[in-house]
């Protein structure tokens, strides 16, 4: 695509809310100083968009973008024609935060893209220079999407995890959603294929997903966590990790989290109650947050795509196309789908 056949104006879809989709008329912006206008070719649902799913949005949502540059603003290095994701933290790049890496704790974010800046379901995106992370020719771009929430989410929870324990021989993730499942496969590469990770759901079709990428499923419609975790022969696990944000969930991880474990909290929502001296104190456990992840570790991610991306790939279960969007989003948020993209 060259610069006289960008178009003026793009048809996005528009979250009205209730559950509508519909359609609406934006201008494709030029991109200024220190940004990259993208053609769009992939982007993945979250269970994060359910609110603007349900409530409406202003912005047009999206935030696991992955596009091709096809324009660039003044004082940018990037060349037209370079595939790449968009991170999804527009971090301002000088605070102490950002100068120490932690861009996903960044003191002065100018936004969130797909949140309160346009994100990635419209057929254009203007992004900053800096969030934007190339790729290999060679890896499509929709597989490209893992490297964000399922991927970079995930290896960035776990290695919090092992910043209290590093002899982890076993872990606990409660939720076997698009994230769960980044979580188990991420564990799998990063602590050993052979480490065994538990992993429950109430949905089938997750389950046997994430049989299929090597956990061990806990059927929550049989069984409570902890019954099933002793019919699976685990007493206690060293590591948990929560991405359901559910109460009942993260109590059942503290219950069996061992001696110097950790707890790492992942999926937004309901709160964890705590007895600090009998469930933390002696026991030497942790509870923490893990929030997405840092820029500075999609370098990491990408060889771990490029090396087993037959593996990850099993993580995307639909394709549609963005005409078929709102059947994209029920379908999603009954449940039984691995992660869904968008592909333009």
């Amino acid at each position: 695509m060259t610069a006289s056949t960008i178009p003026t104006t793009m048809s996005v879809p528009h979250f009205v809310g209730k559950g509508h989709i519909g359609v609406i008329q934006k201008p494709v912006g030029a991109p200024g100083s220190g940004q990259l206008l993208l053609q769009v070719k992939a982007n993945a649902l979250c269970g994060s968009e359910r609110g603007q799913f349900a409530n409406g949005s202003t912005v047009t949502p999206g935030h696991e973008t992955a596009g091709i540059v096809v324009a660039a603003g003044p004082g940018t290095h990037t060349p037209i024609g370079t595939p790449g994701v968009v991170f999804l933290m527009d971090y301002c790049g000088d605070c102490r935060s950002c100068r120490l890496g932690f861009t996903n704790q960044c003191l002065n974010k100018r936004g969130d893209m797909g949140f309160n800046k346009d994100g990635g379901y419209g057929a254009f995106e203007t992004v900053s220079e800096h969030i934007f992370f190339p790729v290999d020719d060679d890896i499509p771009l929709a597989d490209a999407t893992m490297l964000l929430d399922v991927m970079g989410t995930s290896a960035h929870a776990i290695k919090r995890g092992l910043q209290i324990r590093a002899d982890v021989e076993s872990v606990l993730i409660t939720g076997s959603g698009p994230v769960g499942l980044g979580m188990l496969a991420m564990t799998k590469l990063l602590l050993g294929m052979a480490t065994p990770v538990l992993i429950s759901d109430i949905v089938p079709y997750r389950l046997a997903l994430a049989e299929r990428l090597g956990g061990v499923p806990i059927d929550l419609r049989n069984q409570n966590l902890i019954d099933g975790a002793r019919a699976a022969g685990f007493e206690t696990v060293d590591m948990a990790i929560d991405t359901s944000g559910k109460t009942v969930a993260r109590q059942a991880a503290l219950d069996l989290l061992g001696k110097r474990g950790a707890l790492v909290c992942v999926g937004h929502g309901e709160e964890v109650h705590l007895t600090v001296s009998s469930m933390l104190i002696a026991p030497e456990r942790a509870v923490l947050g893990s929030e997405y992840f840092c820029f500075n570790e999609l370098p990491a991610s990408l060889a771990l795509l490029r090396t087993h991306r037959q593996y990850l790939g099993q993580i995307i279960t639909h394709r549609y196309p963005v005409s078929d969007i709102q059947h994209a989003f029920e379908l999603f948020f009954a449940g039984s789908t691995g992660k869904v993209v968008i592909e333009q």
